[in-house]
C-alpha cells in the first residue's frame, strides 16, 4: 500500500507569489514522484494567485479551526504522515492528529524560522545590533522551538538554521532533516539559451509585498541605495515586482528617478532573465531566499546582504557581491553592471551554487528514507525525545482545552 500523506497548509500554495509557495510546490512534486497519496488541507481562504492543484493527484480539503469536524476527517483518511506547514498550524491541529491518529508521524515544515526573522526585525526597529541570545527571550521562540520538539521530524530549508537549532537550543540531530530548495541541474544547453549580458538592461528587485523583510528592503533600496546607483548610471531603471502591492506602494513609484513598481508577474523567470542585476538589500529575514535562487537559475548576478546570502552559498563564491553598507552595496552594483567580465564570472558562480548545493537528487532519497525509517521505528524514535513528549503532554493539553472552549463558544 502506498503511503498516505496529509499536508496542512497555513495558506494555499502560491508558487508565483512567494518562496514559501515555491517550496510547498516542490514538496508536493516530491511526493507525487514517489507515487504517494496526497491530501492538501487548509483553513485559509484561497488567495488571488493560489494555484489549482491537480485533482487526479492531490485531494483538496477545506478544514475549519477549532472544530471537531477535523477529528472525523483525519480518522477517515488515516495518513501515515502529517506535515504541518509552519508551527502555528501544528499548534492548531497537532493535538488533534496525536489524539485521533497516534501512530501518524508528525512533521513540521518551517519555511524559515519565524522567531529568527521576527527577532531580527525587532532589532532593526529598535536600531540595535541583533544578538542570537536575544532569541531565548522571545515568546515566539518558545512556541516555535516547542513545536519542533513536539514533532517527530522538522524539515529545515537552511543549513545556518539547522546549526542554530542544534547549538543554541540543543535540538537533537534526529529531529531535523535538511531539505533545501530542490532544483534540476542547469545544463550547458540552458546556459546557452540565457539572454546575453549586452541584451539585458536595468535592475530588478522582487518579493511578496506582504512579507515584512521585502517591504523594508524596497523602502531601504529606494531611500539609501538607489540614489547612489542613479547618480552613476543616469539611464538605469529599477523595476520592483511582487504580489499584493498595497496602496502605500505608490510611494515607491518614482518614474523621474527611474523607479517603477511593476507588481505581480505570473512568470517571474521571464523578467528575471531580462534584468542585468538583481538587488536584494535585506536587513532582516530568515530561511533561504527564493528571489536569489531564482536569479542564479536565470543567470542573473545579484547584490545582497549577509542576511540575504545566509545559508545559500556554503563555501562557494557569491554570484555578485555581499554588502551591508548601503554605499558599498550601491557601488558594487554599479561596478558589476558595467563590467562584462566580472558579470559573466558572477553568473557562473550562481550556476555553480545551484548545481552543487540545491540539486534535487542530492536530498530527495535521504528525505524519503528518513520519513520511512521514523514511521517504522516510531516507538523507539519517540522514546528518545522525552522533552517533546513532556511538551506535548503539558502544552497541548492547554491548547486542546482552549480549542474546545472556542468550539463551544462558536456554537
Amino acid at each position: 500500500m502506498k503511503p498516505n500523506v496529509l499536508i496542512i497548509g497555513h495558506v494555499w500554495p502560491e508558487p508565483n507569489s512567494s518562496a514559501a509557495g515555491s517550496r510547498m510546490l516542490q514538496l508536493l512534486q516530491l511526493f507525487i514522484t514517489q507515487n504517494w497519496k496526497i491530501t492538501f488541507a487548509s483553513s485559509a481562504l484561497q488567495g488571488d494567485h493560489a494555484i489549482t492543484l491537480d485533482d487526479t493527484l492531490i485531494t483538496q480539503k477545506k478544514i475549519t479551526l477549532n472544530d471537531s469536524s477535523f477529528n472525523e476527517f483525519i480518522q477517515s483518511i488515516q495518513p501515515q504522515y502529517v506535515i504541518f506547514d509552519r508551527f502555528m498550524t501544528e499548534e492548531q491541529f497537532g493535538w488533534r492528529v496525536a489524539r485521533h491518529c497516534p501512530d501518524t508521524i508528525r512533521i513540521l515544515n518551517t519555511e524559515d524560522l519565524h522567531c529568527l526573522r521576527k527577532s531580527r526585525q525587532q532589532s532593526i526597529k529598535k536600531n540595535k545590533p541583533f544578538e542570537y541570545t536575544s532569541l531565548t527571550r522571545e515568546d515566539i521562540t518558545k512556541r516555535e522551538i516547542a513545536s519542533i520538539y513536539r514533532c517527530d521530524l522538522t524539515f529545515m530549508i537552511s543549513e545556518a538554521e539547522v546549526q542554530l537549532l542544534q547549538e543554541l537550543f540543543n535540538i537533537p540531530k534526529a529531529l531535523l532533516s535538511y531539505l533545501p530548495f530542490l532544483f534540476e541541474p542547469i545544463t550547458h544547453t540552458d546556459i546557452n539559451q540565457l539572454p546575453a549580458y549586452q541584451d539585458r538592461n536595468h535592475f530588478i528587485t522582487i518579493g511578496n509585498f506582504r512579507h515584512d523583510p521585502n517591504w523594508d528592503s524596497f523602502v531601504y533600496l529606494k531611500d539609501a541605495i538607489w540614489p547612489v546607483i542613479k547618480s552613476q548610471l543616469p539611464n538605469a531603471e529599477l523595476h520592483i515586482y511582487g504580489a499584493y502591492p498595497p496602496p502605500k506602494a505608490s510611494q515607491l513609484q518614482l518614474p523621474k528617478k527611474g523607479i517603477y513598481v511593476k507588481g505581480w508577474v505570473k512568470n517571474a523567470e521571464s523578467v528575471m532573465k531580462n534584468a542585468r542585476i538583481c538587488l536584494a538589500p535585506l536587513r532582516f529575514g530568515a530561511g533561504i531566499k527564493g528571489k536569489l535562487a531564482e536569479a542564479m537559475r536565470c543567470g542573473t548576478p545579484s547584490i545582497t546582504t549577509t542576511i540575504g546570502a545566509e545559508g545559500m552559498k556554503g563555501n562557494c563564491n557569491w554570484n555578485g557581491s555581499i554588502h551591508n553598507d548601503p554605499v558599498a552595496f550601491a557601488n558594487a552594483a554599479v561596478q558589476l553592471y558595467q563590467n562584462k567580465e566580472q558579470w559573466l564570472d558572477a553568473q557562473q558562480q550562481g550556476i555553480h551554487i545551484i548545481n552543487t548545493r540545491f540539486q534535487k537528487t542530492m536530498f530527495t532519497q535521504s528525505c524519503m528514507d528518513t520519513m520511512i525509517y521514523i514511521q517504522k521505528n516510531r516507538t523507539t524514535h519517540r522514546s528518545q525525545n522525552f522533552i517533546g513528549a513532556m511538551l506535548h503532554y503539558h502544552t497541548m493539553r492547554s491548547t486542546e482545552f482552549m480549542s474546545r472552549w472556542i468550539e463551544e463558544k462558536n456554537k
